[in-house]
């Protein structure tokens, strides 16, 4: 499947304008005091949410959100609403304005490669959210398109801006653990109704066959014309609660564990993170029976180039969780507030040597800008962004690994010379 914007290309004349776009939106948002004028696509609880948060900050970061775009009429108009922007129901329109500097990408996971890549050849910065794709196959053109166009992208996990893991990735490199063999973490929940019904809640005066604020434009939000997930006739509970389905996205592993795996992959393998070698994934659906295609209890074990393993687990079924833990041969690290280390084993000398003597120790904290934040930062040039498109494309891929090893029942292996997944 080939995501390029290329096929909205009509002629060799809006294929000239569409570089001339490229070219003048590389030349803004570069200076500290020019104002980033951003378009957000995508804008029901997520995305909405961005605007809010970014209309707030608009004075204090120099931005403004120009506009917005959703296949809902009435989200559209909220949003509208909150920017005092333009909104449009193509997100094409908002691709197309050359006043735009950047784009936040908020929409259901299917769609985020190819609107991700299509920002990217208008010349524009992307902020997506996380996932930041749906198939290992987009998270490698997404990377690739990265790489070509230049421009600033940051992937949404929110965890990646938490200082500890940056502070675990100094004192791992320092060997202050010794060499890392394993880690650990999880990503639970427990709620009387799910929480993927209960913030998804169906609203029964919208639809494709409705007029007004009430039309939803379901043939585009499938995106079944480019082969983005098969058609279907209009089904409600697919639109409002897709986290469910496996055509639209890839369950807890994808809408939590991401959360889990980009920090860690911090921590132990640095900035652009690393790609895994072996992963599997088990679990099942054991409670959560409303006619759901995604598991409620999800458990991914991965081994990695650099010779250490992982184990994540989310449910929701029970929110008692296992910490984010790394373990070293010299000692083990906490994360998650201020890294915490102390020595194990035989090694209670060697962990010594490389922390001042001590037996245990702290790592203090300190603070970090927040996503939005961090992605303005990068865009005046201040600084890299929390999440890379190279750890998001690692991240991506050991996570729908572990989704496709659940769903096929088979251990699945990365072809790191292809790029490509290998059921064996």
């Amino acid at each position: 499947m080939h995501l390029s914007r290329r096929s909205f290309v009509k002629s060799s004349a809006l294929a000239t304008s569409s570089l001339a776009l490229t070219a003048l939106n590389q030349s803004r948002a570069a200076g500290a005091n020019d104002r980033i004028r951003i378009g957000v696509i995508g804008v029901g609880g997520m995305g909405t949410g961005h605007v809010r948060g970014l209309v707030d900050k608009s004075e204090k970061e120099t931005i403004q959100v120009v506009a917005v775009s959703d296949v809902f009429q009435r989200r559209v108009n909220r949003a509208k609403g909150i920017c005092k922007g333009e909104g449009y129901l193509d997100y094409r329109r908002l691709l197309d304005r050359n006043d735009i500097d950047a784009v936040l990408i908020a929409t259901p996971d299917h769609w985020h490669a190819k609107i991700s890549i299509e920002a990217l050849e208008s010349g524009k910065h992307v902020y997506c959210e996380k996932p930041m794709t749906h198939t290992v196959e987009q998270a490698i053109q997404v990377r690739n398109a990265v790489r070509k166009q230049k421009k600033i992208f940051q992937v949404g996990p929110n965890a990646t801006a938490n200082d500890s893991y940056w502070k675990a990735r100094q004192a791992i490199a320092e060997g202050r653990i010794g060499k890392v063999t394993w880690a650990h973490g999880s990503y639970n929940r427990n709620a009387r109704i799910c929480l993927f019904n209960e913030h998804q809640k169906i609203d029964p005066t919208a639809g494709p066959d409705k007029t007004g604020e009430d039309f939803i434009d379901w043939d585009r939000w499938l995106g079944h014309e480019y082969g983005l997930a098969p058609k279907i006739p209009w089904t409600p509970e697919h639109y409002f609660r897709f986290r469910k389905y496996f055509p639209y996205n890839g369950g807890v592993a994808t809408d939590l564990l991401y959360h889990k795996l980009a920090p860690l992959l911090i921590a132990i393998a640095g900035s652009n993170g690393e790609y895994p070698l072996r992963v599997n994934a088990n679990g099942g659906l054991y409670i959560e029976k409303d006619g759901r295609e995604i598991p409620d209890m999800f458990m991914l074990t991965a081994d990695f180039t650099n010779e250490w393993s992982l184990f994540l687990v989310s449910t929701l079924t029970n929110d008692a969780g296992i910490p984010d833990r790394i373990y070293g041969k010299y000692g083990t690290m906490e994360l998650g507030g201020e890294p915490s280390l102390r020595w194990n084993g035989d090694f209670k000398e060697e962990f010594k040597a490389k922390n001042d003597g001590k037996e245990e120790t702290r790592i203090a904290l300190e603070p970090r800008r927040d996503m939005q934040n961090n992605w303005i930062d990068a865009m005046r040039g201040n600084g890299p962004v929390h999440c890379n498109v190279e750890l998001g494309c690692a991240t991506m891929v050991a996570i729908k690994m572990a989704v496709e090893s659940y769903r096929q029942r088979k251990t699945m292996l990365w072809d790191s010379k292809t790029e490509r997944v290998i059921a064996s």
